[in-house]
């Protein structure tokens, strides 16, 4: 096992959970990166540039840690959705998404800070949502105000009720940090979470 320090370049408490899942020490810390979308840039390609930017972002002040970057882009008909950030935004999304199929896209990173060596990859999660009426979509976005969570939903909890399938190699994905593909990185780095 590796004695380098983890780092998670976030300060979303869902990766920061998701991350604990797998019982190794790791501390977090805040990047600052640019988060706005380039011209012409499909939502996979934003999610896998952030997910890189916010490692790198911190590799200064860790010069010999190993640093997990992450970003998630939901991606409706090639046309990015983010967080909300209010009701009113989060009831325009979820009226655009009612009966259509989303791609998350969750790229994850893995950075050497040592010799700016990284693993870099996406997960895509197919989540076909049900037709929802506008009272269901009001009802749900009072109840859980997941207006920090691209998409407007938490799937991990009552936003399961808007789904009717979801397609994903990784059920962690969605949630914020794709935990198998990690997993790989991590093993790649001499980093076993089961040693």
């Amino acid at each position: 096992m590796s004695h380098r320090p983890l780092i998670l370049a976030s300060s979303s408490v869902y990766r920061r959970s998701l991350l604990e899942r797998l019982r190794i020490p790791f501390t977090t810390a805040s990047p600052d990166a640019d988060e706005s979308r380039r011209a012409g840039e499909t939502p996979r390609d934003t999610a896998l540039r952030l997910a890189l930017a916010k490692a790198r972002a911190l590799a200064p002040l860790h010069p010999n840690a190993l640093i997990i970057g992450s970003d998630q882009v939901a991606d409706l008909n090639g046309q990015p959705l983010g967080k909300p950030g209010d009701h009113d935004n989060a009831v325009v999304q979820l009226r655009a998404m009612r009966g259509q199929t989303v791609i998350f896209h969750t790229a994850v990173c893995l950075l050497d800070a040592a010799t700016d060596r990284y693993q870099l990859e996406t997960v895509p999660s197919a989540v076909h949502l049900r037709d929802l009426s506008d009272v269901q979509i009001d009802n749900y976005l009072r109840l859980e105000q997941p207006y920090d969570c691209a998409g407007s939903a938490k799937i991990e909890c009552l936003g399961v009720a808007l789904v009717h399938r979801i397609d994903s190699d990784d059920p962690t994905a969605l949630i914020g940090l794709p935990l198998i593909t990690l997993v790989s990185m991590l093993n790649r780095e001499h980093v076993d979470v089961l040693a």
